[in-house]
């Protein structure tokens, strides 16, 4: 571990040719509402605006003698070793996902110029991951894990080096979002037990608690993408081993719109641009009330690559978490006077988000697809019980994943 800790302090030395410290800014907003000293470990701030960058140098500084590397990624990797491909001079071949937002894509085009190429196969980053490796076997070049590599892991812990150089101690709790493992377990190995190190996953993509279960990393059966900095169907073998001993109640996963509402709130409240994996340690924060009132407690925001193109599938779906916003399927009498009828049902804070008849054929009723937004959750119980005192047929559809992907 003396070792490990020699490397990491010359890792995070290393950073300094290349960018600054990330910021650590204690956050009064979030200190207030739970009772702690929060502070965020701006990772979102960096050149790349994730620390995915600090893997790429570390790596990349090993291996001077290197013209071309290959890499496989879901965005945030990609970005890192196409700004490190112009700044060191090589060549790299950078495999994305075809889900990959563009403003990932773009980013990597834009930091990598005409020092990178970029080939997007794959639905899942598991696919792309075995497109990468394959190309490299059979083209050649050194290939770069995002978070499977020693050398990755060690540049991630340079995160935590700063973290305690910054607060001039180690702190409480210190929570990580968790994708493929390189960047928890760089942390991790750093602070060992001086610190409670907490992980965050997306619901969709909980592949360190599969793999503290089971014993050893095992593949997913299916990802969620939304979370696609953190959307990861197997945790790293090198990572697994230095997490291994992790009690499984200090792994949290959350649902992929809960992280929606952190999204929002930091947006709207901080002025932060959070991605969905950015988010997850500071919507974690709500899970931990009890362990976390009174301790310091640093929450990494890991990126901040966030296309504004997908605000309203955010803001869309942290409303249906909160509450404020739901969609039933309402059966509709086909005769004059019926639709005011329902109008007159909705209350002064309720408003119509979604109007769309789905069958319009039938006689003597039709079905309605109906979006209702609110200004508090509570209300949508006086809202159904005046549906259902009118003797109006509906289906509350919120929920229902299968016909959400149809009609929402």
């Amino acid at each position: 571990m003396t070792d490990f800790m020699t490397q990491a302090r010359a890792a995070e030395a290393a950073m300094r040719d290349v960018f600054p410290p990330t910021p650590l800014q204690k956050n009064l907003h979030l200190s207030d509402r739970y009772g702690a000293d929060i502070y965020l470990k701006r990772e979102d701030l960096s050149p790349v605006r994730s620390y995915k960058i600090r893997g790429a140098l570390n790596a990349m500084r090993k291996q001077q003698d290197q013209q071309l590397f290959v890499c496989a990624s879901a965005g945030n990797h990609a970005q890192g070793v196409a700004f490190m491909c112009k700044h060191m001079s090589v060549k790299g071949v950078i495999f994305m996902p075809v889900t990959t937002p563009q403003q990932k894509i773009q980013k990597t085009r834009i930091f990598g110029g005409d020092n990178v190429e970029i080939h997007l196969v794959g639905d899942y980053f598991d696919d792309t991951l075995a497109a990468a490796q394959e190309w490299c076997s059979r083209e050649g070049g050194h290939f770069l894990s995002p978070f499977d590599d020693a050398d990755v892991i060690e540049g991630q812990s340079s995160i935590a080096v700063e973290i305690e150089a910054q607060l001039g101690q180690v702190p409480d709790h210190v929570i990580l979002p968790v994708g493929g493992g390189g960047m928890s377990a760089g942390v991790t190995s750093w602070f060992g037990e001086r610190v409670h190190s907490l992980y965050v996953e997306p619901a969709g993509g909980a592949c360190l608690r599969a793999a503290l279960t089971a014993g050893h990393p095992v593949s997913l059966d299916r990802v969620d993408t939304f979370v696609d900095g953190a959307a990861v169907g197997r945790l790293g073998e090198r990572p697994f081993e230095l997490l291994k001993n992790v009690p499984l109640p200090d792994v949290i996963a959350l649902s992929e719109d809960r992280v929606c509402t952190t999204m929002i709130e930091m947006l709207n409240v901080e002025g932060i641009v959070l991605e969905p994996a950015g988010a997850l340690a500071v919507e974690a924060l709500g899970d931990l009330r009890t362990w976390i009132r009174g301790k310091t407690v640093v929450c990494v925001t890991s990126g901040g690559n966030f296309d504004f193109e997908r605000l309203p599938e955010v803001k869309e779906r942290a409303q249906r978490y909160s509450g404020v916003k739901k969609y039933f399927l309402l059966r509709l009498p086909q005769r004059p006077g019926a639709l005011k009828e329902f109008l007159n049902i909705l209350g002064p804070e309720d408003d119509i988000a979604r109007f769309e008849y789905l069958k319009k054929s039938a006689r003597n009723f039709g079905s309605v697809l109906i979006g209702i937004e609110t200004k508090r959750p509570e209300n949508f119980a006086d809202f159904f019980a005046r549906l259902d005192g009118a003797g109006m047929a509906y289906t509350d559809i919120t929920n229902d994943e299968t016909l959400a992907q149809f009609l929402i």
